[in-house]
């Protein structure tokens, strides 16, 4: 069966080809591309745009705005990006990260996707021409969605408020065993005062660790005070199964490494 591949100046034109059944969106094309090659029937048409907009990064103030199309090599390199480089450097090695882009990490199944679980922690917004949508309701919903993602935005962490951690069995590029992102916000004393903790390869798309983030406030960061909110990381989780790592190893190193990530 032969490939057809539609190119569009314009989101409008491209979300219009979109509703064609068998059409997929092609932005780096990591894993569509692979798809179609390995004979993915579903796949008929894909449909790319050419409009720069969304490869575009713009930092104002704390404020950044991130294409969808823009790269994690980009954002590594970015000079007003450092906080974001950890997570853009954990997707993949350097043929990868010229490739995968923003939105594309959306919308791929554990146990990629690294980056997501990094803006789902930065509590982000991602933008299509419906508008603006909550980084939790867009992931819920993007099984179903069929707008094109032209953006994403969030406000800057400081450096000593964002932490990430990628734990994979082959270093430094090996495919996730799991990954945490934390957005920590904290007194002069120390004690947490608002928490948002975001999970990879717990789930079929990153999940935030509700219960850890409840029991963080009021903690100071010590083994004994963030204790129970190692032991609540396991609720709801649903840790995925393949080749890198079983549910159950998962589920049993998920609170070894926040621990990790807390204290650090």
């Amino acid at each position: 069966m032969s490939l057809a591949l539609q190119t569009f100046s314009s989101v409008k034109d491209a979300n219009a080809a979109l509703q064609t059944a068998g059409s997929r969106y092609i932005g780096g094309g990591t894993l569509v591309v692979r798809a179609a090659n390995e004979g993915d029937v579903s796949v008929s048409s894909l449909v790319r745009v050419t409009d720069p907009g969304l490869s575009q990064i713009a930092v104002v103030g704390a404020k950044v705005r991130l294409g969808a199309s823009v790269t994690m090599a980009a954002i590594a390199r970015h000079p007003e990006l450092a906080v974001l480089a950890p997570a853009a450097r954990a997707v993949g090695g350097p043929a990868i990260r010229n490739m995968a882009t923003v939105g594309g990490n959306l919308f791929v199944p554990a146990p990629y996707g690294d980056f997501a679980v990094a803006l789902l922690a930065l509590d982000a917004t991602v933008v299509t021409e419906d508008g603006e949508t909550p980084i939790e309701t867009f992931l819920a919903d993007r099984n179903t969605s069929r707008s094109i993602v032209t953006a994403v935005n969030i406000a800057s962490p400081k450096t000593e408020s964002f932490r990430f951690l990628k734990v994979s069995r082959v270093k430094p590029k090996g495919v996730s065993v799991l990954s945490i992102a934390a957005l920590l916000e904290r007194a002069p004393d120390g004690t947490v005062t608002s928490a948002r903790i975001a999970l990879g390869c717990m789930a079929d798309r990153p999940i935030r660790a509700l219960a850890t983030e409840k029991a963080l406030l009021g903690c100071k960061l010590t083994p004994q005070e963030i204790a129970p909110a190692l032991v609540a990381v396991s609720e709801g989780i649903a840790p995925i199964t393949d080749p890198i790592a079983s549910a159950w190893y998962r589920a049993e190193v998920l609170p070894v490494h926040l621990g990790r990530l807390l204290l650090d």
